[in-house]
């Protein structure tokens, strides 16, 4: 008997027959196998769905440039391309750390000789500033007390904390070669694949699980042009603004506020920590000045050009998309800046095919 006979037997006695019912739990334990097999890799494999919805475009028309028999040169071109697209700044970040190493040696061994006295400004920042003075002066304001408090640095516990941030390193590079690997694949094979999931979702749900699917890759797309690149675009006005107000290294303040604008209204712990530093050292047109521009380009980014991106593309108002990023940020770390969007579109396409049908 075939599976089709098979479910039409079950359903017309009711009751799933012997053999049917063998296989569905053979299936299930297979299912949960494979699940417990990939547990760890499910975030990578994630993140490597979600880059290639989102860059999906991208792909499409370099394959149209290329034969179109031949996938493999445009998916590993790509590929790389996303894997140099972060890797470059990290890159850039640890070449900078490392330069100022030298600079950081020198203020140790200077601190265990002589001591730190506080800075100038450090006394004039508002509310904190004589308790912040204060503590600076008990912790490095003299060679015995700079001793103490650089003490813990040739401690066991700091040799730790470096195995275990090199063993997080490792483990990092591990895992974006991993979401690399699966990218590149998902490339090669993604219509064959879209087309199994889309057949999939019309077997199960019929032609709203087309839609539902259709909907949730639009969303991830936009979700990822709205964070993406506005942060982009807000990291790249403010390190101009960086520039202007004076502030040493400002191409990196602006790629640390590219990253921390992809969460609603982040940005403001840079720019806002960058103002206070010029208002301390008194430069009070600067600090006042980055703060005004932060503040304005903030508001139009976040109320006008973000929501016009994500919810406009999927109909999802402001609000939902607002509680969707922030709760799947909660919930799920950074994955959840674009899984929120997505779920709360899913559930807002259901909600209103459920509210359309008639009574």
């Amino acid at each position: 008997m075939s599976a089709r006979e098979e479910v039409a037997c079950a359903n017309a006695t009711g009751a799933l027959l012997p053999e049917s019912r063998a296989r569905l739990i053979g299936g299930l334990v297979i299912l949960l196998l494979g699940a417990w097999i990939l547990h760890s890799y499910l975030t990578l494999l994630v993140w490597a769905v979600v880059l290639a919805l989102a860059t999906w475009p991208v792909f499409h028309y370099l394959r149209q440039r290329s034969s179109a028999e031949k996938t493999f040169w445009p998916a590993l071109g790509l590929a790389l391309a996303m894997g140099a697209l972060i890797l470059v700044p990290l890159v850039y970040g640890l070449g900078r750390l490392v330069q100022e190493a030298q600079s950081v040696s020198q203020l140790v061994a200077e601190a265990q000789a002589h001591g730190i006295p506080a800075p100038d400004w450090l006394a004039t920042l508002p509310w904190i500033g004589p308790w912040a003075a204060s503590h600076w002066a008990d912790l490095l304001g003299t060679p015995a007390s700079a001793r103490d408090t650089l003490h813990w640095l040739g401690t066991s516990a700091a040799l730790g904390y470096t195995k275990a941030l090199a063993s997080q390193l490792v483990h990092r590079l591990f895992g974006f070669f991993i979401t690399l690997l699966v990218l590149f694949f998902l490339y090669r094979a993604g219509d064959a694949l879209g087309q199994q999931v889309l057949g999939s979702c019309r077997k199960l749900f019929g032609e709203s699980g087309v839609r539902y699917a259709a909907h949730a890759a639009s969303a991830v797309r936009a979700t990822v042009n709205g964070l993406v690149l506005v942060g982009l675009g807000e990291g790249l006005l403010l390190g101009v603004g960086y520039a202007l107000a004076g502030l040493s290294h400002p191409a990196m303040l602006g790629g640390l506020t590219a990253v921390f604008a992809m969460v609603p209204f982040a940005a403001k712990l840079i720019f806002g920590g960058c103002s206070l530093v010029l208002l301390a050292q008194g430069q009070t047109v600067a600090g006042g000045g980055l703060f005004v521009f932060g503040l304005v380009v903030l508001l139009l980014a976040d109320n006008y050009v973000r929501p016009a991106l994500i919810g406009g593309a999927v109909k999802l108002p402001f609000l939902w998309t607002l509680l969707g990023i922030l709760g799947g940020l909660e919930n799920f770390g950074l994955l959840g800046l674009f899984l929120g969007p997505t779920i709360m579109a899913v559930l807002m396409s259901i909600w209103r095919d459920w509210a359309d049908e008639p009574q």
